[in-house]
């Protein structure tokens, strides 16, 4: 089975000498035919470079990227034709209506996707006859998302695509995802908002300094992010008896009481708690969120910092 988007050591560098950026750093990536992927990290973890290499507006510095099994840049306009691209800032102006801007890019693509222009505008609920120039950000990304979506393509790339839209809308557009999915289309989703990731696709990447950092099902994921563990005892306890145990991490000891964060089986942290009175305890599973928020709080490099905004 061919993946639609393959990458391997994609490297992306900006500038030159001692002012040359990484944006970029060996990404990883494989996303099969019909997937729904999760591509997640912060402004500035390389997330929009990925995509515009992905859609050949910039070129590698290293490594390789394919597209439906070639290259971007080999594939051109005829595999530019099978994808929906929301980018993630939109620049559109003019006195065009919203509706006039629609059909313009429906005769661009070959009349494909005429027919849903109203449907797709009823339930964004996007008034097609108010000019181009005259919407709010919100509105503007509803003609973004109706135009990635209009020609029904076989392959969807959007980029923090829930951007100035209300939650009542957000929960359509991601129906609209899971009914592009259910025609046969795959799907990656750029986004800093992990609810959304979360609940719509099967498997998610979180990007740091560009390079993939944590890569699963949700499931897993979650597993990853571990368990909160308090204990309460009847006497005091020292941390050393619970300092090196497999799978437990940020031990704090209080006088009574120990809370750790648990990765894995819990049997060696029991055993050692045995040894002591135990009068209560807890374990509470950490979210998706919390394991995103992990990686993040690591120190942050200068090459980040660096391409801050990217």
């Amino acid at each position: 089975m061919v993946a639609i988007i393959r990458t391997e050591g994609l490297v992306k560098e900006y500038g030159r000498g001692s002012r040359r950026v990484r944006a970029l750093d060996g990404l990883d990536l494989e996303i099969a035919p019909g997937e729904v992927f999760g591509f997640l990290g912060p402004n500035g973890a390389g997330k929009s470079t990925t995509i515009r290499v992905l859609l050949d507006q910039l070129r590698p510095t290293a490594g390789r990227a394919e597209v439906f099994g070639t290259s971007p840049r080999d594939g051109g306009p005829r595999h530019r034709a099978r994808i929906g691209y929301l980018p993630g800032e939109l620049a559109m102006t003019g006195q065009a209506t919203a509706g006039e801007f629609l059909r313009h890019l429906v005769h661009l693509r070959g009349g494909a996707g005429a027919e849903r222009i109203a449907d797709l505008a009823d339930r964004l609920s996007l008034d097609l006859d108010r000019p181009i120039r005259g919407l709010s950000k919100g509105n503007k990304q509803k003609v973004g998302v109706i135009q990635a979506f209009l020609h029904r393509p076989e392959l969807l790339i959007l980029d923090e695509p829930t951007s100035g839209l209300d939650p009542l809308l957000q929960h359509e557009f991601l129906a609209m995802v899971r009914e592009a999915q259910a025609d046969g289309a795959t799907v990656f989703m750029s986004s800093h908002v992990l609810s959304e990731v979360e609940v719509i696709a099967e498997r998610v990447a979180i990007v740091r300094a560009g390079l993939i950092v944590d890569l699963d099902d949700v499931a897993t994921l979650r597993h990853h992010a571990g368990q909160r563990v308090e204990l309460h005892f009847a006497d005091p306890v020292e941390a050393a008896a619970f300092d090196h145990l497999p799978g437990i991490s940020d031990v704090e000891v209080g006088d009574h009481h120990l809370t750790c964060l648990l990765r894995g089986e819990p049997d060696p942290l029991l055993k050692v708690a045995a040894r002591f009175h135990v009068t209560r305890w807890s374990a509470e599973d950490r979210e998706l969120e919390d394991l995103f928020l992990d990686h993040y709080r690591m120190p942050v490099t200068e090459e980040e910092v660096a391409d801050d905004g990217r």
